[in-house]
């Protein structure tokens, strides 16, 4: 769980990924720091499913997407293109949460969600 200090809604990606990388230090004995290329990879996999990240999110997520199975539209989901993304903690949990059980059928690790975040802020670059 994402825990930074201060107003529980207030946050930057930045704050969001060091969050993760504390989470990630703790549960990964030689945690090396976050890889934007592992990122990408993961965010395009299917994890031997159907979907990958990309499914809903599309392969370039500072466009919007939709969801597969709802239609619902999505917002892109890249700080540069949504600054609203990865502001908030709480939703950062829920959506990661919801999201990682859709595509692998589990929680992602934090090295996992680092890497996904990582990537995304390389694409605002």
């Amino acid at each position: 769980m994402l825990a930074l200090s201060g107003p529980a809604a207030a946050g930057s990606p930045l704050e969001i990924q060091g969050a993760l990388e504390a989470d990630a230090r703790q549960a990964t004995p030689g945690f090396a720091g976050f890889s934007a290329k592992r990122g990408e990879q993961f965010f395009n996999a299917r994890h031997g499913g159907e979907w990958s990240c990309g499914t809903c999110h599309t392969p370039d997520p500072r466009r919007p997407g939709r969801h597969a199975t709802t239609g619902k539209p999505i917002t892109p989901l890249a700080p540069a293109a949504n600054p609203e993304r990865f502001t908030n903690p709480a939703t950062v949990d829920k959506w990661f949460r919801r999201n990682c059980k859709d595509v692998l059928g589990r929680a992602c690790t934090p090295v996992e969600k680092g890497d996904v975040l990582a990537w995304l802020l390389f694409l605002g670059k």
